[in-house]
């Protein structure tokens, strides 16, 4: 006779097959859920140290900024300081010779004149004085033109003074100043 298995070994199979099944599923998901996980926790680690990194730039960008900013302030004060040194340099060097310029308009005054006002515009002086003839103004045009300070004397105006000073003219004179050559450059 034939041997006929009544046991139900093919739910079984079919059972045990489902349950391999599910076990392999759930362990896939567990699976896909750690990986995704770890993923997600990596970008979001790169995305925070992408972050930190950037954080750090805009302070080393704004220091940075700070000590530009401090370096041309540096840089104007330098320079302000050279523009003051250079002035007082000037002046120092200038001094003795404002006293010559004087020394000498004393010295080119002819008698019988004098100086009313004295303007000096960069190497221009611009001279309105009283004389009591006009050949005095002439020996004092003479003078400035034999002077080692002065060039080009320049007459703008000869007139009548007015009647405090009757007598006088009054004239209006222009001269350049300038430095005399050293011996050595002559």
């Amino acid at each position: 006779m034939a041997r006929i298995n009544l046991r139900p070994w093919r739910e079984e199979l079919r059972a045990e097959k489902q349950k391999e099944f599910i076990f392999m599923v759930v362990g896939a998901v567990i699976i896909a859920a750690a990986l995704a996980f770890s993923w997600k926790s990596y970008v979001d680690g790169s995305i925070d140290y992408q972050n930190a990194r950037n954080a750090y730039i805009q302070r080393a960008t704004v220091q940075l900024d700070l000590q530009i900013k401090e370096i041309e302030d540096l840089r104007r004060q330098r320079d302000e300081l050279v523009a003051r040194m250079r002035v007082i340099q000037d002046l120092q060097g200038k001094r003795p010779i404002i006293v010559r310029v004087f020394d000498e308009l004393v010295r080119t005054l002819p008698d019988g004149l004098f100086y009313t006002d004295l303007k000096k515009t960069g190497d221009r002086l611009d001279i309105v004085g009283m004389a009591e003839s006009n050949s005095r103004i002439s020996a004092l045009m003479r003078r400035f033109d034999q002077s080692e300070w002065f060039d080009g004397p320049n007459l703008t105006n000869v007139s009548a003074a007015d009647s405090r000073r009757a007598g006088y003219s009054e004239f209006n004179l222009s001269v350049q100043q300038r430095s005399p050559a050293a011996e050595g450059e002559q």
